[in-house]
């Protein structure tokens, strides 16, 4: 039975790298949860067949269930975004934020739009020096109405991001703003991109570093959480 069990274990963790580009890894020093954000973060309007995409129905129950496990200790989470749907990425930036477990993010070729507060959403956050992040002003597509509600709207919703940004991270407001609306960074557009040490000193990212950094950092909070649940209470 425990070998039919195994198996059937591992066939679901092979299924979970293949459909959600999970990936649980056991230790001495701890359980972790490996979860990636790529290609496009796909909202309530499904994406084209050739558009790679990450699916925020698929993301948001697991982190419950990462949050609730008891076998698993942390959450690495690797990014390689264009951006998206962006109540979808902020639901996913949201409940991350808002988990107890140990967690750290890894920015690795691009965290744009949307990309951001992910990037920053969890406990520590790294960025590869050759990766980028591009921060820009909310932008729809699609038929939009002319109204100055629609404005607001936009203007809100801008609001909220550069909110969360802020908050979870060691960015000031008006830097984050000046960023957004910078006009001399990119020919058709505006906006800024921002390089691995170049958001680290904004102090939008924590630190610069790869997959070993993050990991060290990961194992580090864990190794932290683990003491004081093992502390005896007085």
């Amino acid at each position: 039975m425990d070998e039919k069990r195994d198996a059937e274990m591992k066939k679901e963790e092979r299924e979970q790298v293949i459909e959600l580009g999970s990936d649980i890894t056991k230790s001495t020093q701890g359980n972790i949860y490996t979860l990636t954000i790529i290609g496009q973060v796909e909202g309530h309007q499904v994406a084209p067949e050739n558009v790679k995409t990450t699916k925020y129905e698929h993301v948001l129950p697991l982190l419950a269930g990462i949050e609730e496990s008891e076998d698993i200790d942390g959450l690495l989470l690797l990014l390689n975004t264009v951006g998206g749907d962006i109540e979808a990425g902020l639901a996913i930036a949201e409940m991350i934020a808002g988990m107890k477990k140990p967690t750290v993010s890894l920015v690795l070729g691009g965290g744009h739009s949307i990309g951001i507060p992910l990037a920053v959403c969890t406990k520590k956050s790294f960025i590869t020096p050759t990766a980028s992040m591009t921060v820009h002003p909310v932008r729809m597509t699609g038929i939009v109405v002319g109204a100055p509600q629609t404005f607001r709207y936009f203007q809100r919703i801008q609001e909220q991001i550069a909110d969360f940004v802020t908050t979870n991270s060691k960015i000031s407001r008006e830097d984050f703003e000046h960023y957004m609306m910078a006009t001399g960074e990119m020919a058709t557009d505006v906006g800024t991109i921002l390089y691995g040490k170049e958001a680290v000193s904004s102090g939008l990212i924590d630190k610069l570093g790869g997959l070993s950094d993050a990991l060290s950092a990961l194992h580090k909070m864990i190794d932290k959480e683990k003491e004081r649940k093992n502390k005896p209470s007085r």
